[in-house]
């Protein structure tokens, strides 16, 4: 499972962060801060993955599984 993020999308929320700040990590100015490759989730964290993604009021996140 992967995290992917639309950083064009990303209007610096933070709700994302605010779930888990490791899976979640934010750049100095506040935007999420995952690649074009996304990142994968640990093992045991799908679901704090997906409540995380479900977080974002503009849906800049998404869970590839």
């Amino acid at each position: 499972m992967k995290i992917i993020a639309d950083q064009d999308i990303c209007e610096h929320h933070g709700l994302c962060f605010v779930v888990d700040a490791e899976l979640f990590p934010l750049d100095d100015d506040g935007k999420i801060a995952i690649g074009e490759d996304g990142v994968e989730v640990p093992a045991g964290k799908e679901d704090v993955a997906r409540d995380g993604v479900s977080q974002c009021p503009v849906l800049a996140l998404q869970v590839v599984e």
